[in-house]
């Protein structure tokens, strides 16, 4: 049962901020009800093309982004791949209206974090949106296998060996068993901020740019 202390820290809490990037009027209206119908959820920005989010979302630097992967002229995967160039921890979630393997497995490369069928129900969209924000990677087995594949064909190419810090690799590893950020903290008991520190160094290693490619590259390096 909750108590009045545990509603009042609730209702206390930051709102986490969402920016949507979808060109269509209509669609765009719908999510924007959506997402500000989530409790702890708010679209603080609405962009109608890739070039318009690449101008905006820099300024507004929102906690999650949900990015559709049609977008006239720069695509969704284009203007993801710049965002993250730009904000290396920033959230984005891929929109799509099919499963378009190949298309979401692109997405993934060029640095998502993970993707949404634009049918998804209320509570799994902010089901999707709290697991990234804790560090996981909403996707079907499907896609996540698409990954893994990758980087088995690219592992029988020659490739430099990584050399990760005995910390770096308890961190990978907890991140390969499905570990969030937060609860990867609380395991090596250091804090959130120095696990995030570790993901980036082992990225930069890695030549990864997302935690899926991360895990999936230790999975195939272990097979």
């Amino acid at each position: 049962m909750k108590t009045k202390n545990s509603s009042a820290a609730a209702a206390n809490k930051p709102l986490v901020n969402v920016v949507l990037v979808e060109d269509k009027p209509g669609v765009r209206e719908s999510w924007l009800k959506l997402i500000n119908s989530l409790p702890g959820f708010q679209c603080v920005q609405t962009c109608a093309s890739g070039e318009e989010a690449l101008r905006v979302i820099p300024e507004v630097n929102p906690d999650v982004v949900l990015m559709d992967i049609f977008l006239p002229r720069m695509s969704g995967i284009e203007c993801t791949a710049r965002l993250k160039l730009q904000l290396p921890k920033i959230q984005i979630l891929i929109l799509t209206a099919v499963e378009d393997d190949e298309l979401v497995f692109m997405a993934l490369e060029a640095g998502a974090d993970g993707y949404l069928l634009k049918r998804t129900t209320p509570e799994d969209l902010r089901a999707a949106m709290v697991d990234v924000m804790g560090g996981g990677a909403p996707m079907t087995s499907e896609i996540a296998r698409r990954v893994v594949e990758s980087f088995r064909r690219a592992s029988k190419q020659k490739q430099p060996t990584v050399h990760l810090t005995t910390r770096e690799e308890e961190v990978l590893i907890l991140l390969s068993k499905g570990y969030s950020n937060k609860e990867i903290a609380s395991q090596l008991a250091i804090g959130t901020e120095t696990v995030g520190s570790h993901l980036k160094h082992i990225y930069e290693k890695m030549h990864v740019r997302s935690r899926a490619e991360a895990v999936a590259r230790y999975m195939t390096s272990k097979a």
